[in-house]
């Protein structure tokens, strides 16, 4: 059974999950600007209630971005001190490509094109 962390910090929300099979737990909070104090208690919470250590973990997923500079540093770090710690291995994901393949629940074989407030009138 394959278990994995996911931290996503990109956007104005702090969210983590873990996929343990087929099952997914997931601690999802709005948090413009807090990622960075929010991200490790929230992991912390997570493998509680999984009853799950971070050795028994099988890899670290993060999002990798596009986002907010910091927020996307914040994933990147928390997840390589993680996995250093660890011995784990970690994958970066998109966060766009992310998001498009979620909206397959809402739109299957639909086309799908994802983007995000960029600010100053752009977006990605």
């Amino acid at each position: 059974m394959t278990r994995i962390l996911a931290l996503e910090t990109a956007g104005e929300t702090c969210s983590v999950a873990i996929m343990d099979g087929d099952e997914v737990l997931e601690h999802f909070e709005q948090a413009p600007r807090r990622q960075t104090e929010k991200v490790l208690p929230m992991v912390e919470a997570l493998l509680a209630e999984s009853q799950l250590t971070l050795r028994q973990l099988d890899g670290i997923a993060f999002g990798h971005g596009p986002g907010a500079f910091t927020g996307v540093r914040v994933a990147a770090a928390v997840t390589q001190g993680l996995a250093f710690a660890a011995d784990l291995p970690v994958i970066g994901i998109s966060t766009l490509a992310a998001c498009a393949l979620s909206a397959q629940d809402i739109a299957p074989h639909r086309d799908v094109i994802a983007v995000f407030d960029a600010r100053m009138g752009e977006i990605y």
